[in-house]
């Protein structure tokens, strides 16, 4: 599972913003399922006034992300990830490439029938 979390951070909250999302990371990065993650700002600058940047991190799968999500350290980090910008961030993989390879497809945790997972998480 692949999560994207995007900002927009002004020039003069950039410092601060940078050692925010790098206790976010480590908080992440302290959490069961946890692959790798990676912060970084865009290269091509639209605004004067700022940047757009990403906190990017990778999960073994959704129930270790959610479990993530409830960790102390976790929380106190939401302030950061509340600033998120409004936008899909959880992304299952669906198919991967090696250095040199051919993309594989991973195949699909989603259930064909949505209200069939319903019923079943219900129970």
């Amino acid at each position: 599972m692949l999560v994207v979390y995007r900002f927009a951070v002004t020039e003069g909250e950039t410092e601060r913003f940078a050692r925010d999302a790098e206790d976010a990371l480590a908080a992440l990065a302290s959490c069961g399922g946890y692959v790798r993650g990676s912060l970084g700002r865009a290269l091509d600058d639209f605004d004067a006034d700022g940047a757009v940047w990403m906190l990017a991190t990778e999960w073994d799968d959704v129930g270790s992300y959610r479990r993530a999500l409830s960790n102390f350290q976790v929380k106190m980090a939401t302030p950061l990830l509340s600033r998120a910008l409004p936008e899909a961030s959880g992304f299952e993989v669906l198919a991967e490439c090696e250095p040199g390879g051919t993309p594989r497809r991973t195949g699909s945790d989603r259930e064909a029938d949505p209200d069939s997972a319903r019923r079943e998480a219900a129970r």
